[in-house]
């Protein structure tokens, strides 16, 4: 496990949950997209707090179907209370055990993916959701939809910070689409199963989560910019660079979504990201460069063939609802982040992505 993530970063997360951990004793959980970047830090805290402060070990059920899981997820990951299961939740799921608590995080993320696996992203979002609603309410458990900040598009100015009531400002038809619109319908059926059958589902929309143990081959962009660095290369920054971000560093992400798992209410959404620094990708450089302590080279390039057009000129959220509602404080700065972050990809990274 310690290859893969950082030991601490797995203690911290385990620490900030404090009691609320204690929810999960004696109880089954069932992570959708378990072998994904954020499926793997799951099960690394499960893991964890089954070793440490549980007072019952909780049941960790994973479910991949590996589409996209990478050389990181290609083997099953090492659950001692669980098991793991081959499955694709576009596909009906018996398991013949009672879930408490769902998890359904899995989908296709990476830009460079959803546009390769348009209709399997469709699917991971909305068929995937419907089974996993079907499963929360057969079983009376509770449900977390894993839904995106893309889902608000290229927001208005005056809607920068972006709360959870802005309606959105996307396109049905266009290569961003079969992601966007797969959220927003996992979204809609959450709503629905809440309020026609009374399930417990409620949805985080996450922004820019980064740390440990993304793939090299992500296509995101510090991936990209790791890889780049470690193969000695100047970073490549799409477009005019000046388009916006907020990142959210993995240990503050995975404590925000298990809090809105726990407190969040049925049928409502929570922004889950870290709203401080706005930055352009021209910024993220010197934050890179800060992070790192040495210069780095930099060139603005066309955007590739591969990268779905309409990227969003700005993204930050609002977190005003998660920080009164579930307790969510984001404590990483950016700076901090980086360093972990590049300095666990400096020795897992081979610097060959093309990115």
């Amino acid at each position: 496990m310690a290859e893969l993530w950082l030991k601490s970063d797995i203690a911290e997360i385990s620490a900030r949950l404090g009691r609320e951990a204690q929810a999960f004793a004696g109880k089954t959980v069932i992570l959708c997209g378990g072998c994904g970047f954020l499926g793997r830090y799951f099960t690394a805290v499960f893991n964890h707090l089954n070793e440490t402060s549980l007072k019952k070990p909780c049941r960790l059920i994973v479910l991949d179907n590996l589409i996209t899981a990478g050389k990181a997820g290609s083997k099953p990951p090492h659950i001692p209370h669980g098991r793991f299961v081959n499955h694709d939740v576009a596909k009906p799921l018996r398991l013949g055990v009672k879930a408490d608590y769902i998890l359904q995080a899995a989908g296709i993320a990476s830009p460079f993916y959803y546009r390769a696996y348009p209709l399997e992203t469709l699917e991971a979002s909305i068929t995937g959701t419907k089974n996993m609603l079907d499963v929360a309410r057969k079983d009376g458990a509770r449900l977390l939809f894993f839904s995106s900040s893309e889902i608000y598009g290229d927001p208005d100015p005056k809607h920068v910070p972006t709360p959870e009531s802005y309606r959105g400002n996307v396109t049905c038809l266009g290569p961003r689409a079969c992601y966007d619109e797969s959220k927003r319908v996992g979204e809609t059926l959450c709503y629905i199963y809440y309020h026609q059958f009374s399930t417990h589902a409620a949805m985080v929309r996450p922004f820019n989560v980064y740390g440990p143990g993304m793939q090299e081959r992500d296509y995101r962009v510090l991936p990209n910019f790791a890889s780049r660095i470690k193969a000695g290369l100047p970073l490549r920054l799409y477009g005019s660079g000046r388009q916006t971000r907020t990142f959210c560093y993995v240990t503050d992400a995975i404590t925000g979504f298990l809090k809105a798992l726990l407190r969040g209410a049925p049928g409502e959404a929570y922004n889950i990201g870290n709203p401080k620094p706005e930055v352009s990708m021209t910024d993220l450089v010197k934050y890179t460069q800060k992070a790192l302590g040495r210069p780095v080279k930099h060139v603005l390039v066309e955007y590739p063939d591969s990268y779905p057009a309409d990227e969003p000129n700005r993204r930050c959220p609002d977190i005003a609802k998660a920080r009164l509602q579930l307790g969510f404080e984001p404590s990483v700065p950016l700076e901090e982040g980086l360093k972990r972050f590049y300095h666990w990809a400096d020795a897992h990274y081979t610097g060959d992505s093309k990115a």
